[in-house]
């Protein structure tokens, strides 16, 4: 007898929650054990809130199991770093995980991997941008693996009709890493006889990714927004380099409430343009204009409960989720929102004296939302569906209401102070519009942006126009506010002191108690307090 391998193939595989991942495994398995060789398969379950992947650990001894003359291979139940033959991620920021992690070696490693992203908890909690960067994942790709496969493949899942696990799969047989046969991978997808169709299509295209023999998965071109306002109406009042941005902010703030609050935006924006271009900025493609217009859309579309439960209930929404989990159109299938409106959210909505009411009840009652409580709405159930379709029917209240008012009075601040330092200081004007950044989300999360901008408002900018080096103090207060929500960075920014000097801190009376006396050691208050 030959001799025989002295290891297993390993796979280990990165999948998110509802990607297929043990399905992938399961198919793996199926197609070892129909060719006789010895396998084995465990997972790991990741955890919620996308902070982590689950994970699937096969090994395939490369020889059939009639060779082996009645003996049995030792197969390991969990992976080790440096002895992966082939990583598997169904995203990018998975696959760095694996690398930092160590599971990806150029001595052995095949790394495939999609290359779409799915924001992590830890993103999504920064105030600015908290995206990691994918460049720096797919550069250190190519040198820490053998070979690597990346591609989009949450895409090309999409123009297959099925989930990203049949893609990947296909990836995996495509890139000869495995002694499996592409017929018995295609035969275990049959055998689970599910979506059995679309599986084998979303293979066949992984698979021809992986040999380099196409390259699907390139995005479909975007559709033109439709045009809400006449083009002419904006080109009459704007210059070309800045109307792709008008077009943009006026679709949006149109879809967000109405034609009249499109036209608001213009008439905001029409000010800045004027002192823009005396001041000369027309040479550099009127930047402090085309910030400010990019800023005062994404502001003046402020998200609330009404703009929520619009964006819940629109009939794409559940088009998109129904193809991202991979249902057909004659499957049943439920959505369900999880909703945790607290009182800062409702007041609002409501009318400025209705939300004052509100606010000082609830802090006079000292009541506070149930960290584990909620709604919870089926949305493709009739009565779920109503009740945040009504919801959503309050958008023409919405300019009655408190939360209105306060965004639409800040905003007129924010837009005096960029007019008045664009015509003294061009540098410093950008830098003033690209504060709106801060102002963002609802509840807890808008109310520490927004003091946050009040107080750089406050103390850099309001009143201060031509202050030498302004520009780069603003800078760096919007960058420490964003970095720290807390606000203890931007606190030291503006001070120049440290966290523990921060104004506002409370100090606290440190007591020392005595000890209990002893017989056998005696200690004086003194020498207790001491230690």
């Amino acid at each position: 007898m030959s001799a025989l391998p002295e290891r297993p193939i390993t796979i280990l595989i990165a999948a998110l929650g509802g990607e297929g991942g043990g399905v992938l495994a399961e198919w793996l398995v199926d197609a070892a054990v129909a060719q006789g060789f010895p396998v084995q398969s465990t997972s790991i379950p990741g955890v919620s809130q996308r902070t982590g992947a689950t994970t699937y650990y096969v090994e395939i001894y490369p020889v059939r199991a009639e060779e082996l003359g009645g003996r049995r291979p030792v197969l390991a139940l969990t992976p080790s770093p440096g002895n992966i033959d082939v990583m598997v991620a169904s995203e990018l920021i998975e696959a760095g995980r694996a690398m930092q992690n160590g599971f990806v070696s150029p001595e052995r490693t095949t790394l495939i991997a999609s290359t779409h992203r799915i924001f992590a908890t830890s993103e999504k909690m920064q105030m600015g941008d908290g995206r990691y960067d994918s460049g720096k994942v797919l550069v250190a790709a190519k040198p820490l693996a053998k070979k690597t496969i990346l591609s989009d493949m949450a895409q090309i899942a999409q123009q297959a009709g099925t989930i990203i696990n049949t893609v990947l799969y296909g990836a995996v047989v495509g890139s000869g890493a495995l002694p499996l046969s592409k017929e018995a991978c295609e035969a275990a997808i049959r055998k689970s006889g599910k979506a059995v169709e679309s599986s084998l299509k979303g293979f066949e295209l992984g698979y021809a990714c992986a040999r380099g023999e196409a390259v699907p998965g390139q995005p479909a071109p975007e559709k033109p927004a439709p045009n809400v306002v006449p083009a002419e109406w904006v080109r009459s009042k704007f210059p070309a380099p800045i109307q792709d941005v008008l077009a943009l902010g006026v679709t949006r703030l149109t879809d967000y409430q109405d034609s009249a609050y499109a036209n608001l935006y213009l008439e905001r924006l029409a000010p800045v343009l004027v002192v823009e271009r005396q001041a000369g900025g027309e040479a550099e493609g009127f930047p402090v204009t085309r910030e400010t217009a990019r800023q005062l859309a994404l502001w003046m579309s402020y998200e609330d409960v009404i703009r929520v439960a619009d964006l819940k209930t629109r009939r794409d929404r559940f088009e998109r989720v129904r193809q991202e989990a991979g249902v057909e159109a004659d499957q049943p299938h439920a959505i369900v929102e999880y909703l945790k409106p607290g009182v800062e959210e409702i007041a609002d909505i409501l009318p400025p004296a209705w939300a004052a009411w509100l606010r000082r009840r609830a802090e006079a009652s000292g009541w506070q939302p149930d960290p584990e409580g909620g709604l919870e709405v089926k949305t493709t159930t009739v009565a779920g569906f109503l009740m945040l379709k009504a919801m959503s029917r309050l958008r023409p209240f919405r300019r009655a209401s408190s939360r209105y008012a306060e965004e639409q009075a800040l905003i007129e601040r924010w837009l005096a102070a960029i007019r008045e330092h664009a015509a003294k200081d061009r540098e410093a004007a950008p830098e003033i519009a690209d504060c709106a950044r801060l102002i963002k989300g609802y509840g807890d999360t808008h109310r520490r942006g927004r003091g946050n901008f009040v107080r750089i408002f406050e103390t850099l900018i309001e009143g201060k126009a031509g202050t030498p080096g302004l520009a780069a103090r603003v800078r760096a207060a919007r960058d420490a506010a964003l970095a720290d929500a807390e606000g203890k960075n931007l606190a030291e920014t503006l001070t120049g002191t440290r966290s523990s000097s921060i104004a506002g801190a409370k100090g606290q009376t440190v007591v020392f108690m005595p000890r209990p006396a002893q017989a056998s050691a005696p200690e004086t208050q003194e020498s207790s307090a001491s230690r």
